[in-house]
């Protein structure tokens, strides 16, 4: 999507930023692993196939990406404006987070599916996926107008880790496809608040 193209969105542990040609030989290096592949439903591309791809997040209207960058935990980092857009690209990049918009808006069947990876192995299990989904949920609601039963999730049965990550997010399961081996979640947690962080301007 055009609309996040000069957006970063600062968290206390995540920085989201928009997905640029930089990112590229990084994601593809990720994507060269099967595991990672096969819990995010992704094909093995070629570098330029994947510089395609990058092109096509960019410019196309019906989805949204972010890279997930990582703040240090410690100490706890403030947040603030006292975060340059240098010491932004100065973090390491270790995931993404997307957003598929289907149909339009006015019909019944709009959905948002919303996806996470956190690609690299050291950031895991320190809720950075938990803070970069909160992140990019509370920007689509707040920025985009999605409204939250809008959004869903379909998982991997077996991926329990990103079961628990949406759990933790208000979602539910509500429907099993068998066939897929898959589940769907959406917000079932009509009180589920989720934090802002600070949206700004991003050159």
């Amino acid at each position: 999507m055009k609309v996040n193209a000069h957006t970063t969105i600062i968290g206390d542990t995540v920085v989201l930023v928009p997905y640029r040609i930089e990112h590229v030989e990084t994601y593809h290096a990720w994507m060269q692993n099967a595991e990672l592949r096969e819990l995010t439903a992704s094909e093995e591309l070629t570098l330029e196939e994947e510089h395609a791809m990058q092109r096509s997040w960019q410019e196309d209207e019906d989805k949204l990406t972010f890279i997930v960058l990582a703040r240090p935990l410690e100490p706890p980092p403030p947040i603030g404006p006292e975060l340059t857009d240098e010491d932004i690209k100065a973090l390491p990049m270790i995931g993404d987070v997307n957003l598929f918009f289907k149909n339009r808006r006015e019909d019944a069947e709009f959905e948002v599916e919303c996806e996470a990876m956190i690609a690299e192995p050291a950031y895991r299990g320190q809720r950075r996926g938990h803070a970069a989904l909160t992140l990019l949920l509370c920007y689509a609601c707040d920025k985009l107008g999605v409204r939250k039963e809008s959004f869903v999730a379909r998982i991997g049965a077996a991926n329990k880790r990103s079961l628990a990550l949406f759990a933790s997010l208000g979602f539910g399961i509500v429907r099993t496809v068998a066939i897929f081996d898959e589940v769907e979640m959406r917000v079932v947690d009509a009180g589920v608040s989720w934090s802002p962080g600070q949206v700004r301007e991003y050159s």
